[in-house]
């Protein structure tokens, strides 16, 4: 058996790769084990947002607002090509919250943030102005504030890679089927889907990050009694056609108290969502229920003067939150703060209830600071500052970077050279080589999607099948038909036989 590594992660979501990322950058020898793909489940099923949570501050949770416009003016700096400023817009509704209600929430919300990289707050005339328009008439007042977007599944993708240039080991289709305490450290038995072949293999310490399965990987697999409780909530998005003209985001206020975002997504469509649905299955694969699209299409009715159907619906996703169980009633009010719980009766094992994707930066420096007694000369904590693969653009201008990305290979349309500097950042110089024509880059399977694209994504970010691509890695699933998925499915086939990424 191999020596031991210091660290053996469970789970490809974000909070797993943060972790894996932290500790590779601190000398630590990292195995991360993913059973699916990276960011499968609800790290690809998020509302996209980098944000504070203007409506925690409802629930008295100064501390995780705090902490999360923090993170959002850090991960700006971090990652300019997959985060960006967001305005979002969000009317006075006669009846709901009272408008200095939102006021004074706005206030808070503009004074906990520490830096201010983004605008402050400001009230608007709906009636005077632009973004006003797709609203109805009856709402006249309303307010405007900044928050950030993110490419979520991307995120979790970048995290991945940073780990394995700094020494981790990224293992994707590869379960943890078992494991076992013993002395010095854990023995555990890993399935590898594609090769179908066993292993096992020692760690000091297991982080589990399994995300909606943390529970059930610590009783069934860990052998360990799990003490917090995790409770699966389901949230569920809706895209439809563009419904208005601008950037601007809508935050719009519910008769339940409930908010629901649209938000301008992917050029030509409405990303709106989310709902909170309490989850009372166990974890895995969730779809998203005739009731919540009829729910998510009636909130724009309540707002927007157009109105939409269950028909217009072009695309759907759900994922589950595995929050922290804090007997809350409504599943709205259940707190989205973390808890890092450490068993260390033997072999420690840390497991991570709750979280939002605002704040993983930030949840993988306190677990590591949660590891420290264990972890003897671990070095001090660095993420804070150092950019993710494509994110070392001058001065985070990610506009400016894209224009002269798009000037110095003046062969590629605006929109593909726009896109890919949004996904891959500086990194898409990698990506493109030597291609000097359009020729040069293959195949294309739909849209802009090209062989050379395909092949850097199997070579350096782990994509095996047509959804990994078409859905995690970009959202070109959008613009692409079956005819072309199946092309794309039959060039993975040839390219199965590659060795997985592990350094790119």
């Amino acid at each position: 058996m191999s020596e031991p590594f210091d660290l053996l992660v469970i789970g490809g979501g974000i909070n797993g790769v943060g972790i894996a990322r932290d500790a590779a950058g601190r000398g630590l020898h990292v195995l991360l084990c993913e059973r699916g793909d990276l960011a499968e489940h609800t790290s690809s099923a998020s509302t996209k947002l980098i944000h504070g949570g203007l409506r925690y501050l409802e629930h008295y949770e100064f501390r995780l607002v705090r902490e999360a416009l923090a993170e959002r003016e850090r991960l700006m700096r971090l990652a300019p090509h997959i985060i960006w400023p967001l305005r979002f817009v969000l009317p006075h509704d006669a009846g709901l919250r009272p408008a200095w209600m939102l006021r004074i929430g706005l206030f808070l919300y503009d004074h906990l943030a520490r830096l201010k990289a983004l605008p402050r707050s400001d009230a608007l005339r709906l009636t005077r102005e632009g973004v006003g328009a797709p609203l109805q008439s009856r709402l006249t007042r309303g307010f405007a504030y900044s928050d950030c977007w993110v490419e979520d599944s991307r995120l979790v993708v970048l995290n991945a890679v940073d780990a394995a240039e700094r020494g981790a080991q990224i293992r994707t289709r590869t379960a943890v089927e078992s494991a076992r305490r013993e002395a010095g450290g854990w023995t555990v038995t890993l399935h590898d889907a594609a090769t179908r072949r066993r292993e096992s293999v020692r760690a000091r310490i297991v982080v589990n990050a399994a995300g909606p399965w943390v529970g059930e990987t610590l009783q069934r697999t860990l052998s360990v009694e799990a003490r917090p409780k995790v409770r699966l909530v389901k949230g569920s998005h809706i895209v439809v056609r563009r419904l208005y003209e601008g950037d601007q985001a809508y935050i719009l206020q519910q008769p339940d108290r409930r908010i629901v975002f649209a938000i301008p997504y992917e050029r030509d469509f409405t990303l709106i969502g989310t709902t909170d649905v309490a989850h009372e299955g166990g974890p895995g694969p969730v779809r998203i229920s005739q009731e919540e699209t009829r729910y998510l299409c009636a909130c724009i009715n309540r707002s927007f003067a157009r109105s939409i159907g269950p028909d217009d619906v072009v695309w759907s996703f759900s994922g589950l939150r595995p929050l922290y169980d804090d007997a809350a009633a409504n599943a709205s009010a259940v707190t989205r703060d973390y808890v890092l719980d450490l068993d260390t009766h033997g072999p420690p094992v840390l497991s991570v209830f709750g979280g939002k994707i605002t704040t993983y930066r930030r949840l993988a420096e306190h677990a590591l600071e949660r590891l420290r007694p264990h972890l003897s000369g671990l070095k001090p904590g660095w993420t804070g500052q150092a950019p993710l693969p494509g994110g070392d653009m001058q001065d985070a201008d990610f506009d400016r970077f894209a224009e002269r990305f798009a000037a110095e290979h003046p062969v590629l349309p605006n929109a593909t050279a726009r896109r890919l500097a949004r996904a891959y950042g500086t990194r898409a110089e990698r990506l493109l080589g030597d291609a000097r024509a359009l020729s040069d880059l293959g195949e294309t399977f739909g849209g802009d999607l090209s062989a050379r694209e395909v092949d850097y994504l199997v070579r350096h970010e782990w994509a095996r099948t047509p959804d990994d691509i078409l859905w995690r890695r970009s959202k070109l699933g959008l613009r692409t038909g079956r005819t072309d998925v199946a092309r794309l499915g039959r060039y993975l086939a040839t390219a199965s036989a590659a060795p997985s990424a592990q350094r790119p």
